[in-house]
């Protein structure tokens, strides 16, 4: 959820009395990062590298995927878009790390 959304519906929901419980944005992350591996780590027919290592990729791939979509034009609001974002930069990552292993 970027940033600007997420000031508005708290705002939106202060001025009709909701209550608003904001999900810490370093966990909501962190919690895109590992879907983000496990998916990857299933698309690229591996192993993966492990909880910590499919999180990692994941939020390393989130960077990489926003940059990409930025950069296509392709604007992503929901938890589904992050997902996906972080998913096409992981994939890629993976990708590239894949051409410079040396494992057969």
């Amino acid at each position: 959820m970027s940033i600007l959304l997420a000031a508005e519906l708290t705002d939106a929901r202060r001025a009709y009395g909701a209550t608003v419980y904001m999900f810490p944005s370093w966990l909501y992350w962190i919690f895109v990062g590992l879907i983000a591996g496990w998916i990857t780590g299933h698309l690229m027919r591996g192993r993966g590298f492990g909880c910590f290592g499919d999180t990692i990729l994941g939020l390393i791939g989130a960077v990489v995927g926003g940059w990409i979509f930025m950069r296509l034009g392709i604007v992503t609001y929901s938890f589904i878009g992050s997902v996906a974002a972080a998913t096409v930069g992981a994939v890629i990552l993976v990708a590239i790390a894949r051409l410079f292993s040396s494992h057969d």
